[in-house]
């Protein structure tokens, strides 16, 4: 589990600390949503969790290790694995195959193991055939999946993505966001994914709400993205599924609100069709 404990930080010749007493708890396997507006604090506090900034007060603590300790953040590092915006900022090998073991290849694994790891992470990405290749040579969805492969190569028990659909088209940006529900689901991976849009997030276990460095507010998925006044004010995107019930609802069409995908919309809507009458009056369902 990672605990942040009333972590409060700022970054030298800030006027205001980025952070002000932010607690966040992720548990291993939970997919936690993080939202809020540019500025608020998400990306400084992402980098608390494996060490890449340290507490100016508080605690950040990851399965019990401590990021203060100099002789820890090694593991620490391994266990919280981080994927950057810009995914230019985190290839640093000549191909694809030298990138992914880059990570692990620092552990001092026996080439065998080192071998299994790196296939295991391209084949899990989805790029198996791209080994060989020269990481300039790939597109921004391509380069963003290596990332990830890196990441993965070092069997980490959680996953920081800080906004990891910037930068792609829509194609690349739903296999990614497939790819990081997958991590969670069938590997286990606890994910914290910062998002802008809420619509990326609507299949997280629990999304926090950050305001001016602080957590304002957590709940499912169902209890924030459904509030649209709210992430307006936070200026963040409304899941369409959202929106399209409640303008539905204020236009007098007794639909039910709470869908956050549009297949769920689609199906409410169905619902409320086949619930009204030839005479055009509802029967109850």
């Amino acid at each position: 589990m990672i605990v942040a404990d009333r972590v409060t930080f700022a970054y030298e010749a800030a006027d205001e600390p980025a952070l002000r007493r932010a607690s966040l708890t992720v548990r291993e396997g939970e997919y936690v949503g993080l939202i809020g507006a540019n500025g608020c604090g998400k990306t400084t506090l992402i980098r608390q969790l494996n060490a890449l900034l340290l507490p100016g007060e508080g605690s950040v603590t990851v399965d019990g290790l401590d990021t203060r300790d100099r002789g820890a953040v090694a593991e620490i590092r391994r266990r919280v694995g981080m994927s950057f915006q810009n995914p230019e900022h985190q290839i640093v090998g000549m191909t694809v195959e030298e990138d992914v073991a880059f990570g692990p290849g620092n552990m001092g694994l026996p080439p065998q193991e080192l071998r299994r790891r790196v296939d295991d992470a391209l084949a899990a990405v989805g790029i198996p055939a791209l080994g060989k290749r020269l990481p300039h040579t790939l597109s921004g969805g391509e380069k963003r999946l290596v990332t990830i492969a890196g990441v993965i190569a070092m069997d980490p028990r959680y996953i920081a993505f800080d906004e990891p659909s910037a930068y792609l088209d829509p194609a690349a940006r739903r296999r990614v966001l497939a790819l990081i529900r997958s991590l969670n689901r069938e590997r286990g991976i606890g994910i914290v994914h910062v998002a802008h849009d809420a619509r990326e997030i609507v299949h997280a276990d629990r999304v926090v709400v950050m305001e001016a460095g602080a957590i304002r507010e957590e709940g499912t998925p169902g209890d924030i993205l459904t509030r649209r006044e709210t992430l307006r004010g936070l200026g963040l995107d409304v899941p369409p599924a959202v929106e399209i019930l409640e303008r539905l609802q204020e236009a007098g069409v007794g639909v039910k609100g709470g869908a956050l995908t549009l297949k769920e919309a689609s199906r409410e809507i169905a619902a409320h069709i086949r619930s009204i009458q030839p005479g055009g009056k509802e029967q109850g369902r």
